[in-house]
Protein backbone atom coordinates (compact mmCIF):
# COMPACT_ATOMS: atom_id res chain seq x y z
CA UNK A 1 0.00 0.00 0.00
CA UNK A 2 2.55 2.23 0.92
CA UNK A 3 4.69 1.69 -2.20
CA UNK A 4 1.66 2.43 -4.39
CA UNK A 5 1.32 5.63 -2.38
CA UNK A 6 5.03 6.81 -3.21
CA UNK A 7 4.91 5.67 -6.97
CA UNK A 8 1.49 7.50 -7.28
CA UNK A 9 3.28 10.65 -5.58
CA UNK A 10 6.70 10.06 -7.89
CA UNK A 11 4.76 10.33 -10.82
CA UNK A 12 2.46 13.40 -9.95
CA UNK A 13 5.59 15.73 -7.93
CA UNK A 14 6.94 16.25 -11.06
CA UNK A 15 4.02 18.00 -12.06
CA UNK A 16 2.81 19.72 -9.15
CA UNK A 17 6.18 21.19 -8.50
CA UNK A 18 5.81 22.92 -11.77
CA UNK A 19 2.33 24.25 -11.39
CA UNK A 20 3.48 25.82 -7.73
CA UNK A 21 6.64 27.41 -9.13
CA UNK A 22 4.65 28.69 -12.33
CA UNK A 23 2.17 30.61 -9.76
CA UNK A 24 5.09 31.75 -7.24
CA UNK A 25 6.79 32.86 -9.82
CA UNK A 26 4.03 35.07 -11.68
CA UNK A 27 3.08 36.22 -8.17
CA UNK A 28 6.79 37.46 -7.41
CA UNK A 29 6.71 39.06 -11.18
CA UNK A 30 3.46 41.05 -9.74
CA UNK A 31 5.07 41.94 -6.34
CA UNK A 32 8.27 43.21 -8.38
CA UNK A 33 6.84 45.43 -10.51
CA UNK A 34 4.34 47.31 -8.10
CA UNK A 35 7.65 47.97 -5.96
CA UNK A 36 9.26 49.14 -8.85
CA UNK A 37 6.24 51.58 -9.47
CA UNK A 38 6.64 52.63 -5.76
CA UNK A 39 9.72 53.67 -5.74
CA UNK A 40 10.46 56.58 -7.22
CA UNK A 41 8.12 57.92 -5.14
CA UNK A 42 9.10 56.52 -1.96
CA UNK A 43 12.61 58.35 -3.03
CA UNK A 44 10.18 61.60 -3.35
CA UNK A 45 8.95 60.68 0.40
CA UNK A 46 12.04 60.67 1.32
CA UNK A 47 13.47 63.41 0.04
CA UNK A 48 10.60 65.25 1.58
CA UNK A 49 11.14 63.60 5.37
CA UNK A 50 14.62 64.44 4.95
CA UNK A 51 14.07 68.37 3.94
CA UNK A 52 11.58 68.55 6.87
CA UNK A 53 13.91 67.43 9.09
CA UNK A 54 16.68 69.65 8.32
CA UNK A 55 14.28 72.79 8.42
CA UNK A 56 13.09 71.43 11.79
CA UNK A 57 16.91 71.63 12.53
CA UNK A 58 17.46 74.92 11.34
CA UNK A 59 14.37 76.56 13.58
CA UNK A 60 15.27 74.27 16.27
CA UNK A 61 19.47 76.01 15.84
CA UNK A 62 17.85 79.20 15.00
CA UNK A 63 15.34 78.96 18.60
CA UNK A 64 18.64 78.26 19.97
CA UNK A 65 20.46 81.03 19.04
CA UNK A 66 18.22 83.31 20.37
CA UNK A 67 18.21 81.76 23.49
CA UNK A 68 21.82 82.05 23.64
CA UNK A 69 22.05 85.44 22.35
CA UNK A 70 18.83 87.63 22.52
CA UNK A 71 20.20 90.41 20.54
CA UNK A 72 21.15 88.60 17.55
CA UNK A 73 18.78 89.21 14.37
CA UNK A 74 18.42 85.92 12.64
CA UNK A 75 15.58 86.08 10.97
CA UNK A 76 15.80 86.01 7.28
CA UNK A 77 14.15 88.13 4.90
CA UNK A 78 12.29 86.72 1.72
CA UNK A 79 14.52 88.26 -1.09
CA UNK A 80 10.84 89.93 -2.69
CA UNK A 81 10.83 92.19 0.30
CA UNK A 82 14.59 93.66 0.15
CA UNK A 83 14.97 96.95 -0.78
CA UNK A 84 17.48 99.36 -1.60
CA UNK A 85 16.11 102.61 -2.06
CA UNK A 86 19.24 104.52 -3.60
CA UNK A 87 19.52 101.66 -6.35
CA UNK A 88 15.52 101.94 -6.60
CA UNK A 89 15.74 105.57 -6.93
CA UNK A 90 17.97 105.64 -9.91
CA UNK A 91 16.32 102.43 -11.81
CA UNK A 92 15.09 102.95 -15.16
CA UNK A 93 11.70 102.50 -14.14
CA UNK A 94 11.69 105.49 -12.12
CA UNK A 95 12.97 107.74 -15.24
CA UNK A 96 14.81 109.90 -12.58
CA UNK A 97 18.45 111.17 -13.33
CA UNK A 98 20.73 112.21 -10.24
CA UNK A 99 24.33 113.24 -9.59
CA UNK A 100 26.32 114.29 -6.48
CA UNK A 101 28.78 116.53 -7.13
CA UNK A 102 31.52 118.03 -4.84
CA UNK A 103 33.85 120.77 -4.77
CA UNK A 104 36.66 120.03 -2.57
CA UNK A 105 37.47 123.91 -1.38
CA UNK A 106 34.36 124.09 0.49
CA UNK A 107 33.47 120.83 1.31
CA UNK A 108 30.14 121.94 -1.08
CA UNK A 109 27.59 119.05 -2.67
CA UNK A 110 26.06 120.24 -5.45
CA UNK A 111 22.82 117.85 -6.81
CA UNK A 112 21.41 117.91 -10.37
CA UNK A 113 18.38 116.03 -10.63
CA UNK A 114 16.73 115.35 -14.19
CA UNK A 115 13.86 113.98 -15.87
CA UNK A 116 15.38 110.56 -17.92
CA UNK A 117 12.25 111.27 -20.25
CA UNK A 118 12.05 115.27 -21.04
CA UNK A 119 15.69 116.02 -20.16
CA UNK A 120 14.34 118.55 -18.04
CA UNK A 121 16.40 119.55 -15.04
CA UNK A 122 17.16 121.07 -11.52
CA UNK A 123 20.95 122.30 -9.96
CA UNK A 124 20.93 122.90 -6.19
CA UNK A 125 23.72 124.98 -4.60
CA UNK A 126 26.19 125.54 -7.77
CA UNK A 127 29.35 126.71 -6.40
CA UNK A 128 31.36 129.60 -8.80
CA UNK A 129 35.02 127.06 -8.85
CA UNK A 130 32.80 124.06 -10.58
CA UNK A 131 30.75 126.04 -13.49
CA UNK A 132 32.70 124.91 -16.56
CA UNK A 133 32.36 121.28 -14.80
CA UNK A 134 28.98 121.20 -14.22
CA UNK A 135 28.19 123.14 -17.89
CA UNK A 136 29.93 120.34 -18.88
CA UNK A 137 27.90 117.52 -17.38
CA UNK A 138 24.70 119.52 -18.56
CA UNK A 139 25.89 119.73 -22.22
CA UNK A 140 27.15 115.89 -22.24
CA UNK A 141 23.74 114.16 -20.80
CA UNK A 142 21.94 116.70 -22.74
CA UNK A 143 20.16 118.03 -20.68
CA UNK A 144 17.64 121.42 -20.09
CA UNK A 145 18.09 122.88 -17.21
CA UNK A 146 15.38 125.32 -16.52
CA UNK A 147 16.05 125.87 -12.73
CA UNK A 148 19.31 126.78 -10.71
CA UNK A 149 18.77 126.88 -6.53
CA UNK A 150 20.33 127.97 -3.67
CA UNK A 151 18.90 126.32 -0.40
CA UNK A 152 20.43 129.51 1.37
CA UNK A 153 22.45 132.36 0.92
CA UNK A 154 26.19 130.58 1.04
CA UNK A 155 28.36 132.39 3.69
CA UNK A 156 31.38 129.87 2.53
CA UNK A 157 31.48 129.76 -1.40
CA UNK A 158 30.00 132.31 -3.78
CA UNK A 159 27.12 130.68 -5.99
CA UNK A 160 27.26 130.18 -9.76
CA UNK A 161 23.78 131.18 -10.36
CA UNK A 162 24.16 134.21 -11.84
CA UNK A 163 27.06 133.25 -14.53
CA UNK A 164 25.50 130.26 -15.03
CA UNK A 165 22.74 131.94 -16.08
CA UNK A 166 24.47 133.60 -18.94
CA UNK A 167 25.49 130.37 -20.80
CA UNK A 168 22.20 128.53 -20.18
CA UNK A 169 18.97 130.15 -22.35
CA UNK A 170 15.81 129.95 -20.12
CA UNK A 171 17.70 128.86 -17.16
CA UNK A 172 15.97 130.96 -13.92
CA UNK A 173 17.49 131.18 -10.06
CA UNK A 174 15.75 130.89 -7.58
CA UNK A 175 16.53 131.06 -3.26
CA UNK A 176 14.24 131.80 -0.16
CA UNK A 177 12.27 134.93 -0.29
CA UNK A 178 13.40 135.67 3.19
CA UNK A 179 17.56 135.45 2.16
CA UNK A 180 17.01 138.84 1.13
CA UNK A 181 18.90 137.74 -2.22
CA UNK A 182 17.16 138.43 -5.40
CA UNK A 183 16.65 135.98 -7.87
CA UNK A 184 14.28 135.40 -10.81
CA UNK A 185 12.02 132.52 -8.35
CA UNK A 186 11.18 134.01 -4.65
CA UNK A 187 10.20 130.66 -3.00
CA UNK A 188 7.99 129.96 0.06
CA UNK A 189 7.02 127.07 1.83
CA UNK A 190 4.94 124.71 -0.38
CA UNK A 191 6.32 126.18 -3.33
CA UNK A 192 6.87 123.18 -5.81
CA UNK A 193 10.33 123.03 -8.62
CA UNK A 194 9.10 121.10 -11.69
CA UNK A 195 11.29 118.76 -13.69
CA UNK A 196 9.37 116.36 -16.26
CA UNK A 197 7.43 114.46 -14.19
CA UNK A 198 9.04 115.04 -11.33
CA UNK A 199 8.91 118.02 -8.48
CA UNK A 200 10.84 119.03 -5.34
CA UNK A 201 8.72 120.60 -2.34
CA UNK A 202 9.86 123.86 -0.79
CA UNK A 203 9.83 123.24 3.12
CA UNK A 204 11.05 126.53 5.37
CA UNK A 205 13.55 125.37 7.29
CA UNK A 206 15.43 128.83 9.21
CA UNK A 207 17.39 128.64 11.82
CA UNK A 208 21.07 128.64 10.31
CA UNK A 209 19.89 131.21 8.34
CA UNK A 210 16.35 133.72 8.07
CA UNK A 211 16.34 132.22 4.44
CA UNK A 212 16.72 128.44 4.54
CA UNK A 213 15.37 125.58 2.85
CA UNK A 214 14.77 122.21 2.29
CA UNK A 215 13.95 120.78 -1.10
CA UNK A 216 11.99 117.81 -0.77
CA UNK A 217 11.12 115.03 -3.96
CA UNK A 218 7.34 114.82 -4.84
CA UNK A 219 7.17 111.27 -2.97
CA UNK A 220 9.63 111.93 -0.32
CA UNK A 221 12.06 109.80 -1.07
CA UNK A 222 15.17 112.64 -0.94
CA UNK A 223 15.63 115.49 0.24
CA UNK A 224 18.15 118.36 0.14
CA UNK A 225 19.00 119.41 4.13
CA UNK A 226 21.48 122.68 2.78
CA UNK A 227 23.01 123.72 6.25
CA UNK A 228 19.89 123.74 8.31
CA UNK A 229 20.67 119.42 8.65
CA UNK A 230 24.15 117.89 7.71
CA UNK A 231 25.43 114.07 8.37
CA UNK A 232 25.25 113.90 12.32
CA UNK A 233 25.98 117.58 12.87
CA UNK A 234 24.02 120.98 11.66
CA UNK A 235 24.79 124.59 10.46
CA UNK A 236 26.08 126.99 12.72
CA UNK A 237 23.88 129.69 14.31
CA UNK A 238 26.02 132.58 15.59
CA UNK A 239 26.02 134.64 12.16
CA UNK A 240 23.32 135.73 9.70
CA UNK A 241 20.34 135.88 11.40
CA UNK A 242 21.44 132.39 13.52
CA UNK A 243 18.76 131.48 15.37
CA UNK A 244 18.99 127.31 17.35
CA UNK A 245 15.68 127.61 18.79
CA UNK A 246 14.83 128.25 15.16
CA UNK A 247 17.07 125.86 13.96
CA UNK A 248 16.16 122.76 16.26
CA UNK A 249 11.99 123.35 15.65
CA UNK A 250 13.14 123.33 12.08
CA UNK A 251 14.57 120.07 11.81
CA UNK A 252 12.31 119.00 14.13
CA UNK A 253 9.08 119.52 12.46
CA UNK A 254 10.20 120.02 8.80
CA UNK A 255 13.03 116.93 8.39
CA UNK A 256 12.46 114.94 11.15
CA UNK A 257 8.34 114.57 10.14
CA UNK A 258 9.60 112.76 6.73
CA UNK A 259 9.57 109.05 6.17
CA UNK A 260 12.57 107.54 8.45
CA UNK A 261 13.80 105.48 5.16
CA UNK A 262 14.18 109.18 3.48
CA UNK A 263 17.62 109.59 2.06
CA UNK A 264 18.99 113.49 3.60
CA UNK A 265 21.32 115.01 0.87
CA UNK A 266 23.33 117.97 3.30
CA UNK A 267 24.87 121.23 1.64
CA UNK A 268 28.54 120.10 3.24
CA UNK A 269 30.38 117.53 4.43
CA UNK A 270 33.89 117.70 6.21
CA UNK A 271 34.56 113.26 6.80
CA UNK A 272 33.55 112.37 3.74
CA UNK A 273 30.11 111.20 3.94
CA UNK A 274 27.68 111.28 1.19
CA UNK A 275 24.35 110.74 2.91
CA UNK A 276 22.40 109.84 5.74
CA UNK A 277 18.41 108.56 6.39
CA UNK A 278 15.70 110.83 8.76
CA UNK A 279 15.98 107.56 10.94
CA UNK A 280 19.71 107.56 11.11
CA UNK A 281 19.43 111.00 12.07
CA UNK A 282 16.86 110.86 14.63
CA UNK A 283 18.73 108.04 16.31
CA UNK A 284 22.04 109.16 16.25
CA UNK A 285 22.50 112.77 15.60
CA UNK A 286 24.69 114.25 18.47
CA UNK A 287 23.15 117.77 18.87
CA UNK A 288 19.70 116.99 17.60
CA UNK A 289 19.30 114.13 20.22
CA UNK A 290 19.16 116.29 22.70
CA UNK A 291 16.98 118.04 24.70
CA UNK A 292 15.94 121.92 22.98
CA UNK A 293 17.51 123.54 26.15
CA UNK A 294 20.91 121.04 25.85
CA UNK A 295 20.73 121.95 21.84
CA UNK A 296 20.61 125.63 22.56
CA UNK A 297 23.86 125.59 24.78
CA UNK A 298 25.84 123.51 22.27
CA UNK A 299 25.13 125.67 19.24
CA UNK A 300 25.85 128.85 21.62
CA UNK A 301 29.34 127.43 22.81
CA UNK A 302 30.81 125.84 19.58
CA UNK A 303 33.16 128.79 19.22
CA UNK A 304 33.58 128.41 15.28
CA UNK A 305 36.08 131.11 13.47
CA UNK A 306 34.20 132.81 10.62
CA UNK A 307 34.15 131.48 7.35
CA UNK A 308 37.44 132.53 5.41
CA UNK A 309 34.61 134.07 2.49
CA UNK A 310 32.20 135.26 4.12
CA UNK A 311 33.11 139.02 3.56
CA UNK A 312 33.17 138.03 -0.37
CA UNK A 313 30.56 135.21 -0.49
CA UNK A 314 27.48 136.79 0.99
CA UNK A 315 27.38 139.97 -0.55
CA UNK A 316 28.03 138.11 -3.89
CA UNK A 317 25.47 135.54 -3.44
CA UNK A 318 22.99 138.40 -2.93
CA UNK A 319 23.24 138.98 -6.37
CA UNK A 320 23.19 135.45 -7.67
CA UNK A 321 27.36 135.36 -7.12
CA UNK A 322 27.33 138.53 -9.85
CA UNK A 323 29.48 140.90 -7.61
Amino acid sequence: MCNRRLSWLNGKLPALLSSTFTRVAAHLSTMCSRISSIKPAHRCLTQLLRLRSNTEGSRASVAAERGAYPGLRTQRTPLSTVTRPYCTRMSANDKLLFRQLFEKESSTYTYLLADADTKEAVLIDPVLETLTRDLKIISELGLRLKVAANTHCHADHVTSTGLMKKHLSGLKSAISKFSGASADILLSEGDKITFGKHHLSVRETPGHTDGCVTFVMGDESMAFTGDALLIRGCGRTDFQQGCPERLFNSVHQKIFSLPEQCLLYPAHDYQGQMVSTVGEERKYNPRLTKSLKEFVHIMNNLNLPKPAKIDIAVPANLVCGLH
